[in-house]
């Protein structure tokens, strides 16, 4: 039980995939972690992306306005609900893969 609460909680609270290698389910964890670690990678492009213009904007004391803000992050916007929604359905699939591990009882005892 307390192995289970554990390895809920680390995916749960940290990291999809935590849990997997918690348990040692080291593939499946490998490749979920992997998963996190490139969506995170893509969202820091597109962050990297939408904040160069408003950094060039800024060194060439040209006014950051509202405008000028929305006009940037505009056309990243489908990519970056469409990033955020496959992150969400990651940590989705991790927790409900590790629940469903945990009612089988395909866990390896921990010592």
């Amino acid at each position: 039980m307390k192995h289970s609460l554990i390895a809920l909680l680390l995916s749960l609270f940290i990291l999809p995939g935590l849990g997997h290698l918690y348990l040692g389910k080291k593939q499946k964890g490998f490749a979920l972690v992997m998963a996190v670690n490139l969506l995170l990678l893509v969202a820091l492009f597109f962050v990297l992306k939408v904040a160069s213009p408003l950094i060039g904007a800024h060194l060439t004391d040209t006014p950051l306005t509202a405008a000028l803000i929305t006009e940037k992050i505009q056309p990243y916007s489908t990519w970056a609900k469409l990033l955020l929604a496959a992150f969400l359905a990651l940590w989705g699939f991790s927790l409900m893969d590790l629940v469903s591990i945990l009612r089988r009882g395909d866990v390896a005892p921990l010592d």
